[in-house]
């Protein structure tokens, strides 16, 4: 487990370490072309690949891309079950793809609600890339960001020994759904929109924060370019003053 940034502070590389990216704009896209919205998601799979390939080559170790929060369940009926389908797709067809660059794919989220199909394939590729270090690719499905607060909270509650003692942060920390990653350093959103959406509330906590009007499936290694020099501009304080940096 990870020291969260309220209890430490984190090492500032030159190059983020964690990158985590709210991949928005995909049915805004594909309605500019007068296409039907499931041909946007099916683009934001390709930059999703570039992405993973632009990371490892930047050195970035973590890459957390939110697909499918619980809010999205609200969509349309039909859009859900492509963007189901889709998923599974997309594990069938990049896991070993990932495997084969060394890349650690984990999947974050309340499963349960997925077809035992899709748990299937997640378990299943979770397990082939576990030891894979070139990079951990997060998907975030079906994740909210108070869920995981209030999951990680009764899982600190239930493990308590002492029923006095109260949870402390590293208590909850240490039962998050990405205890196994460092907080991200840099948070990406695109299509315009500027808000976190119950994204990683507990792990944002010190990101830097760079918003794009690109929406997702234009977003591309030039424009992770252009964010990873956005975050090289900022000082990064963690409560400190800038004469302590510069000490």
């Amino acid at each position: 487990m990870f020291l969260s940034s309220t209890q430490s502070i984190p090492s500032s590389n030159k190059v983020p370490t964690h990158i985590a990216i709210i991949m928005d704009g995909n049915g805004r896209w594909a309605k500019k072309r007068f296409l039907p919205r499931v041909a946007g998601h099916v683009k934001g799979v390709e930059s999703v690949r570039e992405m993973v390939r632009a990371c490892i080559g930047q050195g970035v170790k973590y890459l957390t891309l939110f697909a499918f929060s619980s809010e999205n369940w609200r969509r349309p009926e039909e859009e859900v079950t492509l963007l189901m389908q889709l998923f599974v797709k997309a594990l069938n067809n990049e896991v070993a793809k990932l495997h084969k660059h060394g890349v650690r794919l984990k999947i974050v989220g309340d499963l349960s609600r997925f077809s035992a199909e899709l748990q299937s394939l997640i378990q299943n590729a979770e397990s082939l890339t576990q030891d894979n270090t070139a990079l951990t690719l997060t998907i975030a499905a079906n994740y909210g960001g108070r869920w995981d607060i209030v999951n990680a909270t009764n899982k600190a509650i239930k493990a308590k020994t002492d029923a006095e003692k109260e949870v402390t942060e590293e208590d909850i920390a240490e039962h998050l759904s990405m205890s196994y990653a460092p907080e991200p350093d840099l948070f990406i959103r695109t299509g315009g929109e500027e808000r976190v959406s119950n994204f990683l509330l507990w792990q944002l906590a010190y990101a830097e924060f760079y918003f794009t009007d690109e929406l997702w499936p234009d977003f591309d290694a030039s424009s992770l370019q252009k964010a990873i020099l956005s975050y090289q501009s900022r000082e990064r304080r963690f409560g400190r003053t800038s004469e302590q940096l510069n000490k």
